[in-house]
């Protein structure tokens, strides 16, 4: 096909919803992402707890596309954008473009301590989802055949450090996962030795949830055996635990859920980026001075009624579906729609077994009829009838019998932080 030429960098739920909404547009489309395979990554929380194989959230960008004859999938890593001469640069080729969408994502944050990295685990990827299940299921192994119960207690602790959606999700899975999926299972583990300990910064949990919804939270966690410190801020992270003012937890397991920092894509533009890197863009979410270019997903920052929108997959999706719009509309020759913006139809996060809160904006919930509404916006939003089917049926499966499917431990399977 002759003629425009848009790229996407990013196979996220950005850059994906730009490229399906185009399906039928005249214009050859080229997707460029370092993986080969989209995330759902909403539920990746699940496959580092052993709830979901990693195979029931991620699909081959390949076949999700494979019908649209207007897309052709790159799988490389993007090293740079040459705005001047409208250029993508990977590491062996330079791609032309009349028009480009970075759509590249997010990655961790360690505010300043890099040095945390090594002793921590963030939760971005499938590779870091399975070295979290493999390291929070070889603590178990090891704590059934510890006599040392200093030792055993260390094996068995398990440190959160962010208390926002992810980091309350993972340790509600956590706790379930020891109390009934294994409870059955280790012979020598006292459930109450286990220790799990959800740290934030703030002075509550899911602080973009009403107080409320989050108060309701904190409870159910709490009677699920799980700590909560509040207003606490970590200073180190190291191969014994966390420490924080006097107070130390020595803990083999520590999960970094307490931050994000965009993509380097704002410096490859060399654009004017907030204090998390993002990108600050036009209402229409291009590039000041590049109207070619659009930023979206965690890659830009938007603000809303004086406030800046959160990364997560909703509004990802609804500014995927703006710049396809965007972009149709000048294909055929129109004026440009108005600014994005965004429709918040409301914030979900779950508890462990059949406990969720939902913040629909007048309509606030929490408890089972919350958890059911989750269970469906999640089946919903999956990509693929077989992701949809096979989820639904691990789900009910570990509803009925307390047992998680994916709870085995490759040989070779990525190591790090795992001893």
């Amino acid at each position: 096909m002759t003629g425009p030429h848009l790229v996407i960098v990013g196979g996220g739920f950005a850059g994906l919803t730009v490229a399906r909404d185009l399906r039928h547009a005249p214009i050859k489309i080229t997707l460029i992402d370092r993986s080969n395979h989209h995330l759902f990554q909403p539920l990746l929380y699940q496959v580092a707890t052993a709830g979901l194989s990693p195979a029931n959230i991620a699909t081959p960008i390949r076949a999700i596309l494979s019908g649209q004859k207007n897309v052709e999938i790159m799988m490389t890593e993007v090293t740079g954008v040459d705005t001047k001469n409208h250029l993508v640069l990977t590491q062996d080729r330079a791609i032309q473009y009349t028009q480009l969408v970075l759509a590249t994502g997010s990655t961790y944050h360690f505010f300043g301590h890099d040095h945390w990295e090594p002793y921590t685990r963030g939760l971005k990827t499938l590779v870091d989802a399975t070295a979290i299940r493999r390291k929070i299921l070889l603590s178990f192994e090891k704590a059934e055949v510890e006599t040392n119960p200093a030792r055993k207690k260390f094996l068995l602790t398990f440190v959160l450090v962010g208390g926002g959606p992810t980091g309350v999700e993972m340790a509600g899975s956590i706790a379930e996962l020891a109390h009934q999926a294994l409870k059955s299972d280790f012979h020598h583990i006292d459930p109450k030795m286990l220790r799990i300990v959800l740290i934030e910064a703030g002075d509550r949990i899911l602080a973009t949830f009403p107080e409320s919804l989050a108060l309701r939270a904190t409870q159910r966690l709490q009677a699920m055996g799980v700590e909560i410190q509040t207003c606490t801020r970590v200073q180190d992270i190291n191969a014994e635990g966390v420490r924080w003012g006097d107070t130390r937890i020595d803990a083999n397991t520590v999960i970094w859920t307490a931050g994000v920092v965009a993509s380097p894509a704002g410096k490859w533009l060399g654009a004017q980026l907030d204090p998390l890197g993002r990108v600050r863009v036009n209402p229409d979410l291009t590039l000041p001075g590049h109207p070619e270019i659009f930023v979206i997903g965690d890659t830009a920052c938007v603000h809303q009624d004086e406030k800046p929108l959160p990364g997560v997959a909703p509004v990802a999706m609804q500014q995927g579906t703006y710049v396809a719009k965007v972009i149709i509309r000048r294909l055929r020759g129109k004026l440009k729609p108005r600014p994005f913006r965004y429709l918040n139809k409301g914030n979900l996060a779950t508890v462990g077994r059949s406990f969720a809160i939902a913040d629909l904006g007048s309509f606030r919930i929490a408890g089972a009829f919350a958890w059911l509404t989750w269970l469906v916006v999640h089946i919903y939003y999956l990509i693929g009838f077989k992701n949809r089917l096979l989820v639904l049926i691990e789900w009910a499966w570990a509803y009925f019998t307390f047992q998680r499917g994916a709870r085995l431990i490759p040989e070779g399977e990525n190591s790090k932080n795992t001893d």
